[in-house]
Parts: C-alpha cells; structure tokens; sequence
C-alpha cells in the first residue's frame, strides 16, 4: 500500500530529478519553446519539496493537491497550470483514504492526466506531455517500471513528430526533429515513482 511518506518521496524525488536535468530540458526547450522548461520546474518542485518537508501532508490526496497548488502558482508558462492539474485532479480522485493500491493510484493519474487533456487541449500525437503520461498510465497497471519505460519511449517518439499545440505548434514543421520537453519531464515524474518505490522497499529493509 502505498500512503502520505511514499507521495512525499515521489515528489521529493521528482525534484531532485529536475534539479539534474533542469540544463537538459531547457536546452530542448531552446529550439521550439521559450528556453526555460527547466529553470521554471526547478523552482517550482523546488518549492513543493521544502513546503512537503516543512510539513508533511497527512494522506496521498492532500500531498498531491499541495504540490499541484504550488506549481500552479510557481512555474511560469502553461508547465505550471498543467502539472498542478495533473496533480491536483489525481488527488482529488485519490480521496481521503490514508493509503491506496497501485490500482489506485493508476486510475486517479489517468482521471489527471484526462483533466490535463481537456485543459490544454491535447491528444496523443501532437508532441507534448500527454505523449509520455498516456503511455504511462496504460502501462501503469503492469508496473511502475514498465509507466516509466513506457513514458521514456513516448518522450523520444515525440522527436519526428510535428508540435501541433503549445509554443512549439508556431514553428511548424521546424519542430520536427526535436524531443518535446513537457514529455521529457513528464517522464521525469513518471520515472520517480520507481526511485520512491526503491526507497520505500529499502527503508522496510532496515
């Protein structure tokens, strides 16, 4: 079961990843974005882990709704209503229970991740986040392993694709040829339930 200290790893993990590859997802921003994917993360989850450490939420829900507030209200651009969507709407789905299943946890993401397709309008294909969360939440009833190697792929199939919403979408077929950064950090997320997981089975070992 999975309760508040694994969601407050998750994110905390989440963090620690977009701090090393704040550099790498600017860089892919660079060419068809803004170039400033990662700095805007960074500080966001920056700031999701030190409130989550001041005080730690008491269920899985109310971690999520925390996180999903603060990076609404610190990420610049459209990453910060997405991602706050994204986990807002999990938590809500989530509830008040103090624990859930990974059975859970994989239908509340997919009610996130559906909230963050009606939000910004996007469908699988169209070169954004959605192209690396949809194939993870399919993936998601199989493992966190397989969420995170199907988020990896869906991330780097976004490179021959044309952008056709966000910032990129301008460039036309110039963005073809280049990974999209929302999906690479979406992977990021994704990937951090694997490492959360790792130190959930480590911590019981000790």
């Amino acid at each position: 079961m999975l309760d508040a200290d694994f969601f407050r790893r998750w994110m905390t993990v989440t963090a620690a990843s977009v701090d090393r590859e704040a550099d790498r997802l600017t860089a892919l921003d660079s060419p068809i974005g803004d170039a400033d994917h990662g700095s805007n993360l960074q500080r966001g989850f920056r700031a999701v882990r030190d409130a989550l450490e001041k005080e730690p939420p008491a269920t899985p829900a109310a971690v999520l709704t925390q996180a999903g507030r603060l990076l609404i209200s610190t990420v610049g651009g459209a990453s910060g209503p997405l991602y706050g969507t994204l986990l807002r709407r999990t938590g809500k789905a989530l509830g008040d229970a103090a624990e859930v299943d990974e059975r859970r946890l994989a239908e509340a993401l997919r009610a996130g991740v559906d909230a963050v397709m009606q939000l910004g309008g996007a469908a699988p294909g169209d070169k954004t986040m959605i192209d690396a969360l949809v194939p993870a939440v399919d993936a998601l009833g199989d493992s966190f392993a397989a969420a995170r190697a199907a988020a990896e792929e869906g991330a780097v199939a976004t490179t021959p694709l044309q952008a056709r919403k966000g910032r990129a979408s301008y460039l036309g077929a110039r963005s073809i040829g280049h990974q999209d950064p929302g999906a690479t950090s979406a992977a990021l997320l994704i990937a951090g339930l694997v490492d959360a997981s790792a130190d959930d089975v480590e911590a019981d070992g000790e």
